[in-house]
């Protein structure tokens, strides 16, 4: 990896990288915009917070499986059509979302949105990959930034429309996504299909790859503890949807800025494998915060949990892309497909958790999926020695 991936230029981007990058923003808005009108969305349908928990359980257990087919349709429509179609989806299904009357209907919905969710991010990071100047590190970097400002302004927007109504964000979200529909169909220019077409085979096969199948199911784990945070905390913060979406704000913030300035530097210093050692370990810790603290100590401790899943997910990522010696898409689908096996997992499991046993239960599981993101690191570490490495730091010139 170049130096002049770090430092230079990632600013200065091409038109359609924007375009493809606002629309990545908005996708990501996505996850945390149901977050602070979860309980309100509850008590709207007179559904249980596990119940509800199905919204994130259904969209990301579709988006797993569609991850599948995403290498596939693209390389027989084009990355364009692909982003257009999986836009066009998500539009669709946000609005059908703000008209559900019970909530099987809106978990249906979410699902609808998930598929849609799928096409356009797995293809949006090979397009940014592609198109953008300064080498694929900056572009992850761009990527990434576009997900943590996503997953930040999310809480916010949610909570802005939700305080209205719950309905609203959903509407909201559907504005926002035509709106990226139009930018990249006027500003993206269709690129070359590859010469090969990508068999339906690929992403699984592309796991046999002993670095990249340890990628992917130490961030199976991982994103179980994440989004054990996401999901549940809504219900125990006991506070309104400003005050949710203000303290998950925060912690978006974290995610964008660890993401952006701290990933980087830190992979240089320690390399990758010592970042992720790090970062899980310190979420662990932070997990184990909320399950024991108070009340100021869970919105403190969620607030900072950011830090490492910043980290993680800029890491994670640039791993995947770079462990193995699969088309980038390929690698990218393969991992998704089992890292967001997590994410459907954890919302249902902690929030019935939380439910049947006790308010601390699913955080102490999180810390607990964190030490086995570690083991598996470190069980399998002679597959990472091309991850392991430290990097110089970036030349002055450079």
């Amino acid at each position: 990896m170049t130096s002049q991936g770090s430092t230079g230029g990632i600013l200065r981007q091409p038109m359609s990288v924007w375009a493809t990058a606002f629309a990545a923003v908005v996708a990501f808005m996505g996850i945390g915009l149901v977050d602070p009108i979860l309980p309100s969305i509850a008590q709207g349908l007179k559904a249980t917070p596990s119940q509800v928990s199905l919204l994130f359980t259904s969209y990301f257990l579709v988006t797993a499986i569609a991850m599948l087919v995403t290498g596939w349709v693209s390389s027989r429509i084009g990355g364009k059509r692909t982003l257009l179609a999986g836009l066009a989806l998500v539009v669709v299904f946000a609005a059908l979302a703000g008209t559900s009357t019970g909530v099987a209907e809106l978990v249906g919905f979410r699902a609808g949105w998930g598929l849609g969710n799928a096409l356009f991010v797995a293809t949006a990071l090979a397009v940014i990959v592609g198109a953008a100047s300064g080498g694929a590190e900056s572009a992850i970097i761009l990527y990434e930034a576009a997900l943590g400002l996503g997953i930040s302004a999310g809480p916010l927007v949610g909570a802005l429309l939700g305080d209205w109504n719950w309905r609203a964000p959903f509407f909201g979200t559907a504005t926002l996504m035509a709106v990226g529909f139009v930018l990249i169909a006027t500003l993206l220019r269709p690129a070359a299909r590859p010469a090969v077409k990508t068999k339906l085979s690929a992403p699984l096969r592309a796991l046999a790859h002993g670095g990249l199948s340890t990628t992917a199911f130490t961030a199976l784990f991982y994103n179980f503890a994440f989004f054990t945070i996401l999901a549940f905390t809504p219900f125990i913060l006991g506070m309104s949807p400003y005050g949710i979406g203000a303290v998950f704000f925060g912690w978006g913030v974290c995610v964008a800025l660890s993401s952006v300035f701290g990933a980087p530097p830190l992979q240089r210093r320690i390399g990758r494998v010592n970042v992720l050692h790090l970062s899980l370990a310190l979420l662990a810790v932070l997990q184990i915060g909320i399950a024991l603290s108070g009340h100021a100590g869970i919105i403190v401790f969620t607030v900072l949990s950011g830090i490492p899943i910043g980290l993680n997910n800029t890491v994670f990522t640039e791993s995947a892309m770079e462990v193995s010696d699969a088309p980038r898409p390929v690698a990218s689908a393969g991992y998704n497909f089992v890292r967001w096996m997590g994410g459907a997992l954890a919302p249902f499991v902690a929030t019935k958790l939380g439910e049947d046993v006790g308010t601390a239960v699913p955080y102490l599981l999180g810390a607990l999926c964190c030490l086995a993101g570690m083991g598996v690191l470190h069980a399998r570490r002679h597959h990472l020695s091309t991850l392991a490495r430290v990097e110089p730091a970036p030349s002055p010139a450079a």
